[in-house]
């Protein structure tokens, strides 16, 4: 896809539909895991694959933060059409996920019980929630290698194809699901093998196919090494993205501590309503890459006027699609939430946050899109600061003030919302003051 020319809504669309489609698939993995286990194992292991969700995000989401590093590296090459540097950029990402992938795969074979019993996880729930956390992490090297290499093909404006191999995927995953649980009476352990299977299906394909591209995209094995630079430059753009990601995972982790104490019908409830709502966060994530991307390429071309409207419309898209979403989950959450549990007790908890934190996480738009320009310009560290300040530090304060004196549910449910305001705009008015003093030099420059 032409970054630099031609309409930006159509051509946004056009990339970030596939990509939001392609995170609901990657979503549906763990779904399928949590509908299969719901319906035919029984609540407790609904809850304990449930609880393992925002510690797994807490581990993984350093790492794949680095895939902004590529994919803006990559973005940029191509617009400076710089082929030795392309090159360079996506053998050392592949490189980077391999290493971080078997990284995390032996890390989490010693930290599971013990993050889980600092969580405090429910006595009754413990054992299965380590099992399949254990498992789920067996298949880290597989899970890195998709995502980088689904970074590469983001920057040269592909997103369908890794939409199409993850499809395919995840029928495989379903299937595995339903044999191991149904045909094979296993539990927790059956999901977490199937996921782990499905992941690494969508991983070699699509390496594989990218052995295929004879171009300076292409793959090649004996080129397979680590740039210093590039690794340098891939680490400066995406750690801070990778901790900006990990402020939501860590606040995330304290909230679920704190669901933990509630008991398993609360920790149930807030897995199956929190599924949904990663759909409209995913729209806010894919339009937020479109524009990491879309930025990426016009800035190493010097357009920075499309930068700017490419920013505009992203935020538009985004924010709408996840509105729509979120309202169609709000209105019709009581079948939604039947397709994870029959359990009447936990539905009205689901639906509580269905109705409360659902319908505004499409400020998470905002702190997306205005956050990938941002890196682009080289300002890599202040969304990250915003994040943790603004979203760990609110939840914080709230849990270890206001819950521990009241501790329910609901004040839980309304965290969310509440620290998303206050991040989002404290992203924007960032960006305004870092958009004028650009706009301010190049005037003074003379390449306005």
């Amino acid at each position: 896809m032409d970054m630099v020319h031609g309409s930006i809504w159509k051509k946004l669309l056009l990339f970030a539909l596939p990509l939001a489609a392609s995170s609901m698939l990657q979503q549906l993995f763990n779904s399928a895991d949590l509908l299969v286990v719901g319906q035919f194992a029984d609540s407790n292991a609904l809850a304990a694959v449930g609880a393992n969700g925002a510690i797994i995000h807490l581990l993984i989401n350093l790492f794949v933060g680095l895939t902004g590093g590529t994919n803006v590296l990559v973005s940029t090459f191509i617009g400076q059409q710089n082929k030795e540097g392309i090159k360079k950029a996506i053998h050392t990402s592949v490189s980077v996920a391999v290493i971080s992938g078997v990284l995390l795969a032996v890390v989490g074979q010693f930290i599971a019980k013990p993050v889980l019993m600092l969580m405090s996880t429910p006595a009754e729930i413990l054992d299965l929630t380590a099992i399949y956390f254990r498992i789920y992490f067996a298949g880290m090297p597989f899970f890195m290698l998709y995502n980088f290499v689904s970074a590469i093909y983001r920057s040269k404006g592909d997103t369908r194809t890794p939409l199409v191999i993850l499809a395919i995927a995840g029928v495989i995953n379903v299937g595995l699901n339903l044999f191991f649980v149904i045909v094979c009476h296993l539990s927790v352990e059956g999901v977490a093998i199937a996921t782990v299977v499905s992941n690494a299906i969508s991983a070699f394909v699509l390496l594989g196919l990218m052995t295929k591209d004879k171009s300076e995209l292409g793959f090649r094995f004996k080129d397979l090494c680590i740039n210093g630079p590039i690794l340098k430059r891939m680490f400066a753009i995406g750690i801070p993205g990778g901790l900006q990601g990990s402020a939501f995972s860590i606040s995330n982790v304290i909230i679920q501590t704190a669901m933990n104490s509630l008991g398993p019908a609360a920790i149930a409830a807030n897995t199956v309503a929190q599924t949904y709502e990663n759909f409209c966060f995913f729209f806010c994530g894919a339009f937020g890459q479109a524009s990491l991307s879309f930025v990426g390429q016009n800035y190493g071309a010097g357009n920075f006027d499309r930068c700017r409207e490419t920013t505009r419309k992203a935020l538009v898209l985004g924010m709408a699609s996840a509105i729509l979403l979120a309202s169609i989950f709000a209105i019709f959450g009581h079948f939604f939430c039947r397709l994870y549990t029959p359990d009447e007790e936990v539905i009205k908890l689901a639906m509580y946050r269905l109705r409360i934190a659902t319908l505004f996480c499409f400020l998470n738009g905002t702190d997306q899109v205005f956050s990938g320009a941002l890196r682009v310009y080289g300002h890599t560290v202040l969304p990250a600061v915003i994040s943790i300040v603004m979203i760990c530090g609110t939840r914080l304060l709230m849990i270890f003030t206001i819950f521990r004196a009241y501790p329910s549910y609901p004040l839980l449910v309304a965290m969310y919302p509440i620290s998303w305001v206050l991040s989002n705009a404290a992203i924007l008015v960032a960006y305004l003051i870092i958009l004028s003093k650009m706009k301010k030099k190049m005037y003074e420059g003379g390449t306005a």
